[in-house]
């Protein structure tokens, strides 16, 4: 048989372990397909695809003709795997009534012809789009083939199984528990390690089977972009492929594997993905398949048991993806990228089990938000939706119980320390997927989806800690992702990702003014392959946290040739290196803050660190300051909105429960306008803010230098005043250990100092102000 480079996408020299006896082959497709020997001299062409994971697929071209030939992988299988008698069955059926699948030609049940089964079938001229985010295409066309693929979806889920004669195809009711069961008992068989999360998905699945667990329609099984062949010019569906999963059963996991995408773990690469989800290229929502789909099924967008489904879906895609990489091991694969699959099976369990607590919309939302001035995205809707009943049902109910616990810490050993409620809260936050949700690489959300976000964890003090979003350590993570190496981010980074370790952030220093940061003496000196650190920092915030592994250091690292900006560095010390000594805690208006870790003075004497430390070379430190900063800047914003909401409520309350001259407190004039102010104020810094937050997301941090130093000088100074009307409203309770306010005062107060003091944001605001108005000027003239 002649062996050529294929023409065909996808397709090329067939693996050795897929080898098969072409000559046999011919004979039997010589004597069995009407056609095959139309031109008797052309030599039959056998290649490969590639894209598969399952049963190997072959492109064969003999002459002007062209087929498709599926088989069974050879070596011992998995039981109740690759029934490809089945796909040629199903497809047969479908083709009859002409859904679009290929055509089946012939079906050989004789191994002894090419070592397995197999079935070949016309082969289909189209484009078939490997990745979701379709590149290449205009948004509209993109939002149309998506279009396309849900209506085909819903076509094939109205089909009448007996009209196809498909009786007995599969067992019919009780298919997700048969589901369960199956995919549990293929993950143990092909299982090359221990995975709790696959363990706890599997149980709780089985505990959670729908009510309704009895529909009996024909299901694709593994109904996804990349097994559908579109038209080459039209937006339209010509056939869809791999019908190996094929069975009778609940249509809405087809629905939920198509719609695994949205949910996909940020830090899981998608399988030849150019990128993420992304909102705004053309993709629907969710919501908008979901109501395409009922439409054309006349059902209810409304579906029951929502998130069994995706849950599902993700423990079927991991058994699948535990299963190929076994027959990796074994040498029987077609994928070269099979081996990437062992780390991908634990990631996808856990969003398994995270989705499983999840209550999800799936009717589109009323009204129409693109109007709103920042719009968030839906996932920054959902996520906002989710947050705030987590507040509600386990943060706020909580509170009483941690401010109980360091009141009786406060002299003790155990000040440090955080209380079990909180590594509680924070597990089960995570296990929601209500972890790092501020920054856009991880969470996938916006700054002006945060910014709403961080307002509603801004109304409790330990909130922010809960979701792993808890200064320092967010400016700190956000620094190593944008400047870091790969060393560090690994080191570093992802145990801090995790929530396992600390930081703390080690900038202002006690013998200096350091509002002008060029004043910082702190040296870092170059000494072989080490860094040597000299020098005192203090309102180092986080540094007494029992959990603060790492301090990220700004010093200077002196360069007299260079200018003033350029004479800094930042480098990373390991808090147990020698030489790190942790002098005393600084108290703020007399508070402690032994939730935040406290903030220390700390002294560092010849501290000896590598070279590899240094983050991003000599004298970058302001440059690195400036990218920390500015997302830094404003997330204290948006969680001080949250706060000023917050005492404006126990404002509102005290000032209707109390009475004084014979009248209710808002009935006095001064303290209905100190409502009425406090309400103004609030929205004036929510907008401003947010306009910050749309700037930085548009713009990024340099593009909204402006906005960020003006929402630094508005909020905290807005949050004082409305804290401090709140005090007066409650009196002597207002200062006392009964009420949140005077510490809410004193973190209010102290943000008008911490990453910069109101008097140098409003130089800087003046310069930039100044220059917009010379340019406009300019033009003008």
């Amino acid at each position: 048989m002649e062996e050529r480079a294929s023409s065909e996408p996808g397709a090329a020299e067939v693996l050795p372990q897929h080898e098969f006896d072409r000559r046999s082959l011919r004979a039997h497709l010589k004597e069995h397909l009407p056609g095959f020997e139309a031109e008797p001299e052309a030599e039959l062409v056998v290649t490969q695809y590639r894209s598969g994971q399952s049963n190997p697929t072959f492109y064969l071209q003999k002459g002007f003709q062209e087929y498709v030939l599926r088989k069974k992988p050879p070596g011992p299988l998995l039981p109740k795997a690759h029934q490809i008698d089945r796909e040629f069955k199903v497809q047969k059926a479908l083709f009859s009534i002409g859904f679009p699948v290929p055509k089946p030609l012939l079906y050989c049940s004789n191994a002894s012809v090419i070592g397995t089964e197999f079935y070949v079938m016309e082969h289909v001229k189209g484009r078939i789009f490997r990745d979701f985010t379709i590149p290449g295409v205009s948004p509209a066309e993109r939002s149309a083939i998506y279009v396309a693929m849900i209506e085909t979806l819903a076509q094939l889920h109205s089909l009448n199984v007996h009209s196809l004669q498909l009786e007995g195809y599969g067992i019919g009711a009780g298919y997700c528990k048969r589901q369960v069961s199956t995919w549990t008992k293929q993950y143990q068989a092909a299982a090359h390690q221990d995975i709790p999360a696959m363990n706890q998905l599997s149980n709780w699945l089985m505990k959670n089977l729908p009510d309704n667990d009895n529909e009996e329609n024909l299901i694709h099984g593994d109904f996804k972009l990349d097994n559908i062949v579109f038209h080459p010019t039209q937006s339209r569906v010509i056939a869809v492929l791999d019908w190996e999963l094929s069975t009778i059963g609940h249509p809405l996991s087809d629905l939920a594997h198509l719609s695994v995408f949205y949910f996909w773990p940020r830090t899981v690469p998608f399988l030849n993905q150019s990128s993420h989800f992304q909102e705004d290229i053309g993709i629907p929502s969710m919501e908008e398949l979901i109501s395409i789909y009922s439409r054309c099924r006349g059902i209810t967008p409304i579906l029951p048991n929502w998130n069994f489904f995706l849950a599902l879906s993700y423990f079927k895609m991991a058994g699948i993806l535990q299963g190929v990489y076994s027959r990796y091991l074994l040498g029987n694969n077609v994928s070269e990228n099979s081996f990437l699959f062992a780390s991908v099976v634990q990631p996808l369990a856990e969003t398994g089990l995270q989705l499983s607590k999840r209550t999800l919309r799936t009717a589109p939302p009323h009204g129409d938000t693109t109007q709103q001035l920042f719009a968030q995205s839906k996932r920054g809707q959902e996520v906002l939706s989710q947050v705030k009943h987590f507040m509600k049902q386990h943060i706020l109910p909580a509170e009483k119980e941690v401010i109980e616990f360091y009141a009786q810490n406060e002299n003790s050993e155990n000040k440090w320390e955080k209380p079990l409620v909180i590594d509680k809260l924070k597990e089960m936050a995570k296990a929601e997927g209500l972890w790092n949700l501020f920054l856009p690489a991880i969470s996938g959300l916006k700054q002006v989806d945060y910014a709403l976000i961080a307002e509603e964890t801004g109304k409790c003090f330990f909130a922010p800690d809960v979701f792993n979003c808890q200064a320092p350590d967010t400016g700190n993570m956000e620094l190593l992702h944008l400047y870091g190496n790969e060393k560090q981010k690994q080191q570093w980074l992802e145990p801090l990702l995790q929530g396992s370790i600390a930081s703390c952030f080690c900038m202002t220093e006690p013998d200096v003014a350091s509002s002008d940061a060029t004043n910082i003496e702190c040296s870092i000196q170059r000494d072989g392959d080490s860094y040597v650190i000299n020098g005192k920092k203090w309102w180092s915030s986080g540094a007494g946290n029992p959990k603060c592994k790492i301090a990220i250091v700004l010093g200077r690292t002196e360069n007299t040739s260079a200018s003033r900006h350029k004479q800094h560095s930042m480098i990373l010390v390991p808090m147990s290196t020698p030489g790190v000594e942790v002098i005393r805690p600084l108290s703020v208006f007399g508070y402690m803050d032994h939730l935040h870790g406290g903030h220390f003075e700390i002294h560092f004497n010849q501290v000896r660190v590598p070279a590899s430390n240094l983050i991003l070379g000599e004298g970058r430190g302001f440059d690195i300051a400036q990218g920390r900063l500015g997302p830094g800047r404003i997330h204290h914003c948006m969680r001080i909105v949250g706060l000023a909401e917050r005492a404006l409520q126990i404002m509102c309350t005290r000032a209707t429960q109390r009475v004084a001259f014979k009248k209710k407190l808002y009935s006095h004039e001064v303290v209905a306008h100190w409502i009425a102010e406090s309400r103004i104020a609030i929205e004036e810094i929510r907008l401003l803010t947010l306009r910050a937050a749309h700037k930085i997301d548009t713009l990024g941090s340099s593009g909204a230098k402006k906005e960020i130093a003006m929402i630094k000088v508005a909020a905290p100074r807005a949050a004082c005043k409305i804290v401090d009307r709140a005090i007066q409203v409650c009196g002597g309770a207002g200062v006392s250990q009964d009420y949140p306010l005077a510490n809410m005062y004193a973190l209010t107060r102290t943000l008008r100092l911490a990453d910069g003091p109101d008097e140098v944001h409003l130089s800087a605001i003046a310069a930039l102000e100044l220059g917009d108005q010379a340019r406009s000027l300019r033009a003008k003239v």
